[in-house]
């Protein structure tokens, strides 16, 4: 009897931890989702990338601003829900500086094993601040922690709604990282059509604040051009 347990045992195993591992990769993939468009990179010759920066708004966008007017860059940011009901000056002031605003979820929770209407609410809720800061334009959606499965990308591909991941992230889960660090894994890294995404909206944020300067003098020099999400997606 123990024996033909553990026959039967072995390959019921190997399953679950295949199906395991299938579900956390199509949980984290940034270039596949199970239905609708995902765009983690542009596929162009064209010297052109997107700076987008996630969460908030928070007190430290009026920093986050000024670096951004100094330089005359564009930015796509990508606004939590419930930070925008918070602060809706800082949201008006992206807004006025000519920025694209993208949905990172109201709560900015993992969106895997979600129901229908956590997800409808997560995403309209968030829709209707970004509506209240004056924004004109198309609205895209970022998973946050990039995560999705099957009834976020469903509900956005129903919308006609592009999910937008990145293929350049030198500041995540990397809490130690310093201005070098995450300048120099940028410009490593970055080409032509890249995502490039960073958090400046925290109170640790500072070495990634401190990047942006650095990163758009020498992508310029390199040739670079910044551009939106959306500008950058027409090409």
């Amino acid at each position: 009897m123990l024996r033909r347990w553990l026959i039967w045992s072995v390959p019921v195993l190997v399953v679950v931890v295949l199906l395991a591992m299938g579900t956390y990769y199509l949980m984290n993939a940034r270039t596949f989702q199970l239905a609708g468009h995902v765009v983690s990179r542009v596929d162009t010759a064209a010297k052109v990338v997107a700076l987008t920066l996630d969460d908030g708004p928070t007190d430290r966008t009026p920093e986050v601003l000024k670096v951004l007017a100094d330089a005359q860059v564009p930015a796509t940011f990508y606004l939590n829900g419930r930070d925008l009901a918070a602060h809706p000056e800082h949201g008006r002031a992206i807004a006025a500086a000519g920025h694209e605003i993208g949905n990172h979820a109201y709560s900015h929770r993992r969106m895997v094993f979600v129901t229908p209407g956590a997800v409808r609410d997560e995403v309209e809720r968030t829709d209707a601040e970004i509506m209240k800061t004056g924004y004109v334009g198309s609205i895209t959606f970022r998973p946050p922690y990039g995560k999705k499965l099957w009834m976020l990308p469903h509900y956005l591909a129903e919308q006609d709604r592009v999910t937008v991941m990145w293929d350049i992230e030198p500041d995540s889960g990397r809490a130690d990282a310093t201005t070098d660090d995450i300048v120099a894994d940028t410009i490593g890294k970055v080409r032509p059509g890249s995502i490039i995404l960073l958090h400046t909206m925290h109170r640790y944020a500072d070495p990634s604040l401190a990047a942006i300067p650095r990163i758009i003098a020498e992508l310029r020099s390199a040739g670079y051009q910044f551009v939106t999400v959306s500008d950058l997606m027409s090409r």
